[in-house]
């Protein structure tokens, strides 16, 4: 359906007193941010808020309020429901459970637009962002708290203000979040510098195995990186966006292995491709510069059919 205005928004968030907020699989820093700060917020407005995640987020993200009220389980009943930060039902894992959300509000420009209601802003930075600009208009309190979830969200989807479609009005509203109490040295810090010795120790397993062809750069983890790391999570310990600093890549690709017979597989890439579309082709989707799929079958043959279409697809941007 084509977007809601924002009084339709409001009058159904000022109408529900039970609510729950979901995000997707393996969540990154937007998709926590969004969901603790919309649901915070809810709560402050005198809500009552349940938070799921079909997968626990780090202990990176403990400093943001309501983080320990995560749940993985969808209640019997979830009142109004809210899934934040996922382009379709597929992408919040089971967690749904055949449920239609009541309302989506996400950015991701392949967006299925599968909530009763849909808020998609494919040209916002970070779901976040579009957050922290209606959340006042529906009459909900940006406070200290909240303001520190959502700037999370920012810094973390746009790495700091450094991806390329960083508009000044991503950094207004990053300003206007300071003003409302949120700490950026403090977040920066957390989200995108701050690692493990065992996110270390993983980065050391798909560094030793990165290669470099005519602009394409990939490497891939599998489960057995993950246990010699002693790393506990499932995604890539947000290996792929440093693999973005080489200096020649035009498309980086990450294979993380899920289990024998599942890959998550994630795109990078400079302006100019738009990987959304490749991911798109793999049942994923997400940005021009930043999509995903999980593709079922075997690693190594995934790696292949991956990298063989991924060079089509840059031969084709170049004329070739």
């Amino acid at each position: 359906m084509s977007i809601p205005d924002d009084p339709t928004i409001k009058q159904a968030l000022a109408s529900a007193s039970l609510f729950t907020v979901v995000s997707h699989i393996r969540p990154d820093g937007d998709a926590i941010g969004s969901l603790l700060g919309l649901g915070s917020a809810l709560k402050k407005a005198g809500k009552a808020v349940n938070f799921v995640l079909q997968d626990i987020p780090g202990s990176r993200y403990a400093y943001l309020a309501n983080y320990f009220e995560i749940q993985k389980l969808l209640p019997e009943d979830p009142g109004f429901l809210i899934v934040v930060d996922c382009g379709d039902e597929f992408r919040t894992g089971e967690v749904l459970k055949g449920h239609v959300p009541d309302l989506v509000i996400d950015h991701h420009k392949t967006n299925s637009n599968f909530g009763a209601l849909n808020l998609i802003e494919p040209e916002a930075e970070a779901t976040a962002l579009i957050l922290a600009q209606h959340m006042p208009e529906w009459g909900l309190e940006i406070d200290p708290e909240v303001a520190a979830a959502l700037m999370t969200g920012i810094v973390a989807d746009t790495i700091g203000f450094r991806t390329s479609n960083v508009r000044p009005v991503c950094l207004n509203v990053a300003a206007e979040l300071m003003q409302a109490g949120a700490d950026l040295p403090f977040i920066y810090q957390r989200v995108l510098l701050t690692r493990s010795f065992e996110e270390l120790r993983y980065w050391g397993q798909g560094l030793s195995k990165l290669h470099l062809q005519d602009g394409l750069l990939w490497t891939s983890l599998m489960l057995s990186d993950r246990t010699a790391a002693g790393y506990m999570e499932n995604d890539d310990a947000d290996l792929v966006n440093n693999m973005t600093t080489v200096a020649e890549m035009l498309i980086a690709v990450i294979f993380v292995e899920q289990s024998e017979s599942r890959t998550k597989v994630s795109w990078r890439s400079r302006e100019g491709y738009d990987v959304s579309a490749l991911a798109r082709e793999f049942g994923g989707g997400g940005h021009a510069a930043a999509a995903g799929a999980d593709i079922n079958g075997e690693l190594q043959t995934i790696i292949q059919r991956v990298l063989t279409r991924t060079r089509e697809y840059m031969n084709e941007v170049r004329g070739i």
